[in-house]
């Protein structure tokens, strides 16, 4: 085994046999070591500088390092960092605050990671259920949709489509009638079940490969759930906080949903935050000692997040996100290679599809990109998802555009 000392200089290779040999084997990465980020860039152990393409799967909106929520995070880390909910804090109060105000809901419930608050969603929405909805003791039902990706719970794998996330995990938990994506007729169908409590849905299909719906679908779907009264949960981990040219994606149709979930750019990506926001006639039906977290609400979190929302709000980046992304896709399209079968996105959450050649695949294409200056990571074995920091400037845009362009006629 290889001796480190604090003089050895690690080389990546060096790195990615430390993770090799000590950690578990849950991940596929590409093979490069990451050890400074400054706005769309990052460099690895020898230096060299990439543009990321991926932004730690829209966490990192706001850019690596931004200024303004680091300080935040030196600041309050010095002052106090955790108390749990067994006191108050003056903190959470100011930030609640703000993140109701600033997305227009009652009520926050705030957590840690992205499927933490996916949880406290299906929770809430079966407490809510049971107390309001009237529906009988264990019987709500929640509507999920294929190709979903909600996280790794148990939960969140037993509503799963991809064998990759539920194979072996059985049994799971019951008690969700999965439908097609972007199908109307078959939510229509679904809801005729007295039992249904809620739709689960993301606005668009991030880990799927940026499955964009079409048009009038969540406004279509909103409307149905109402007529039914049913609750509509937006699971915008992914979509949300300006990655696609607005505060949520579901803005983009005016829908408002009952239960919002948030998650990674909530911290910039300094620290896992999460939230669920809804009214008080869905989020008090949750009473003291019925859900919680040690973490959820701390002062730090709550800090980094309220600077987080400020940056976005102060560097216009929904607007830079939305008039960029559609210069990007527009350009994307102008590249001449047989190897794109489709562009799609919204905002600067955008997706190529590869037509695989002569064994060539998504992974092949990731791994030349690197080698060109661009991180990016496939979904699947045919789909390359790019999703830079939103503080990108089109100057920026047009270098990546070249550098694809360039990658791709290597494989004509």
């Amino acid at each position: 085994m290889k001796i480190y000392t604090k003089m050895t200089k690690l080389s990546s290779k060096d790195y990615i046999a430390l993770e090799d040999r000590y950690g578990a084997h849950n991940y596929h990465p590409l093979p490069v070591v990451l050890e400074k980020g400054k706005g769309i860039y990052v460099w690895d152990v020898e230096g060299n500088k990439y543009m990321d393409f991926l932004s730690a799967y829209s966490a990192v909106n706001q850019g690596h390092c931004h200024p303004e929520i680091t300080k935040a995070m030196i600041h309050q880390a010095k002052k106090l960092t955790l108390t749990s909910r067994a006191f108050y804090n003056s903190e959470l109060g100011l930030f609640e605050k703000h993140i109701t105000q600033y997305f227009g809901f009652d009520k926050v419930l705030a957590m840690n990671s992205g499927v933490e608050a996916v949880e406290t969603a299906l929770k809430l929405c079966r407490k809510w259920a049971y107390l309001v909805k009237k529906i009988e003791q264990n019987n709500a039902k929640i509507i999920v949709c294929e190709n979903n990706f909600h996280g790794r719970t148990i939960t969140a794998v037993s509503i799963s489509s991809d064998p990759d996330s539920f194979g072996d995990y059985g049994p799971f938990t019951q008690g969700f009638i999965k439908i097609p994506y972007n199908d109307i007729n078959a939510l229509k169908i679904a809801l005729e079940d007295s039992t249904v409590a809620g739709f689960l849905v993301e606005p668009i299909q991030g880990e799927a490969g940026v499955i964009v719906p079409n048009e009038g679908y969540l406004k279509e779907a909103l409307s149905l759930c109402k007529s039914r009264n049913v609750l509509f949960i937006a699971d915008e981990v992914q979509t949300g906080l300006a990655r696609t040219g607005r505060k949520i994606c579901c803005d983009h149709e005016d829908v408002r949903p009952d239960i919002l979930i948030l998650g990674k750019a909530l911290s910039g990506g300094t620290m896992p935050v999460s939230a669920v926001l809804a009214d008080d006639d869905i989020m008090l039906c949750i009473k003291p000692g019925e859900h919680g977290s040690t973490f959820g609400g701390n002062p730090l979190a709550c800090k980094v997040a309220t600077a987080a929302l400020q940056v976005i709000e102060n560097e216009k980046l929904a607007e830079n996100a939305e008039e960029l992304g559609l210069f990007f896709r527009e350009e994307l399209l102008k590249i001449n290679s047989e190897m794109i079968e489709a562009v799609r996105g919204k905002g600067l959450l955008n997706a190529i599809v590869i037509k695989p050649k002569n064994g060539i695949e998504a992974w092949d294409v990731c791994e030349e990109l690197k080698r060109n200056g661009i991180l990016a990571k496939p979904t699947h074995q045919h789909i390359i998802r790019l999703a830079p920091p939103l503080v990108i400037n089109k100057k920026e845009i047009e270098k990546a555009i070249k550098i694809i362009r360039t990658t791709l006629n290597k494989f004509q």
